[in-house]
């Protein structure tokens, strides 16, 4: 069974306690000051707003972003698999000759 661990985190100005993996701590505390940074890279530029208009814009950004390379991704999964049918192709006709 996997081991969970107690982490604490500050998103915006709020401090949460996450269970988390071990494994996944890393990923979790590099997400968290992705989302901090761009929560701070926004108050500069947008004046006068409350902290949860900050983090919601820093998480569509953010979710938006992880949409961006998920397509990517797929893409370049059905790019893979064309060319391997391409090459599956060419082989065989390069057989019967």
């Amino acid at each position: 069974m996997t081991e969970l661990i107690i982490i604490q985190v500050v998103l915006g100005d709020r401090t949460y306690r996450l269970k988390v993996k071990k494994t996944d701590e890393e990923i979790v505390r590099k997400t968290v000051k992705l989302v901090n940074d761009k929560v701070s890279e926004f108050k500069l530029n947008f004046a006068g707003k409350d902290m949860q208009d900050y983090i919601s814009m820093a998480l569509l950004w953010f979710a938006t972003e992880q949409n961006k390379s998920g397509s990517f991704m797929i893409e370049q999964k059905e790019t893979h698999q064309k060319l391997n049918s391409l090459e599956h192709l060419l082989d065989k006709l390069l057989k019967e000759e």
